[in-house]
């Protein structure tokens, strides 16, 4: 079943019908076990008379935090010694793929997230910016994994590479986050198979396209989450983004009007233009 989140009210989708919720979003997310809660809450509901309509769906997120891992994906590594190569940071990412320690960092709240149909934004002082797309985890408040979303990770790869101390601005501000459509709630946990896709269309072009699996991480989510929450609580739950293994070629960088689109299967399609 899906979870939306509207500017009117929050709708579970289970076989293409939808379901009002009069829960709010914190409540939903902190449950402790969200799909048994669901069903027990769709078992007398009343089937929702309109059709959801794109237009009115939010970014899924109250007031959970938005936090990233990196150099999850063997091509993130590759990636991350690429742009630090210059500045001699390269050997940074190739210890961090191998350490027991994941690197994890604040990615952006509420305020700074957008949802699919909306703008993400790339710095002004950065010439080099990617999309980065990511299997996001929905943790609830006892860092037990209840569902799962789409995250676009908006990355300035410039800024990063000159020096890995630049992360926080390199990876935080506004419009640097997109998360949607939904909150996916399965019966089972996602299948290793799960193929993550990434399509970048500029005035109609396909211009970068890829796909990889979750089977190719080195991380499982059930680590990265012990690492999250191991010093840290999250009495409305939290996001996690759990990296990417999809990264544009070097010369690629996003143009205002560019067109993103990171897709899985089960979960639908998040896509976002740039903003002026």
């Amino acid at each position: 079943m899906k979870l939306y989140k509207t500017n009117r009210n929050i709708l579970v989708e289970q076989n293409a019908q939808y379901y009002l919720i009069e829960d709010t979003w914190d409540d939903l997310i902190h449950t402790d076990n969200l799909r048994a809660y669901l069903e027990e809450q769709l078992a007398s509901a009343t089937p929702y008379p309109s059709a959801l309509n794109p237009a009115d769906i939010l970014p899924p997120i109250g007031s959970q935090e938005i936090w990233g891992s990196g150099v999850t994906y063997f091509r993130s590594r590759e990636a991350r010694m690429e742009e630090a190569q210059d500045a001699g940071g390269g050997d940074f990412y190739d210890k961090v793929y191998a350490a027991e320690r994941p690197e994890i960092f604040f990615k952006a709240g509420q305020d700074k997230a957008v949802g699919s149909g909306q703008q993400v934004r790339i710095r002004k002082d950065s010439h080099w910016n990617v999309p980065e797309p990511e299997l996001t985890l929905v943790i609830n408040a006892q860092a037990k994994i209840v569902g799962y979303t789409l995250g676009n990770d908006m990355s300035s790869r410039d800024i990063e590479g000159e020096n890995p101390l630049y992360l926080p601005q390199a990876k935080t501000y506004d419009g640097s986050a997109a998360i949607g459509p939904c909150v996916w709630v399965p019966q089972e946990p996602l299948a290793p198979s799960t193929t993550i896709s990434l399509e970048i269309r500029r005035a109609g072009k396909l211009l970068v396209s890829g796909e990889t699996s979750i089977s190719q991480m080195k991380r499982s989510f059930e680590e990265l989450v012990g690492w999250l929450c191991m010093e840290m609580s999250f009495p409305q739950g939290v996001y996690l983004m759990t990296g990417t293994g999809i990264i544009p070629p070097t010369d690629f960088s996003l143009e205002v009007g560019d067109l993103i689109r990171i897709s899985v299967a089960e979960i639908g399609v998040l896509e976002n233009t740039v903003a002026s």
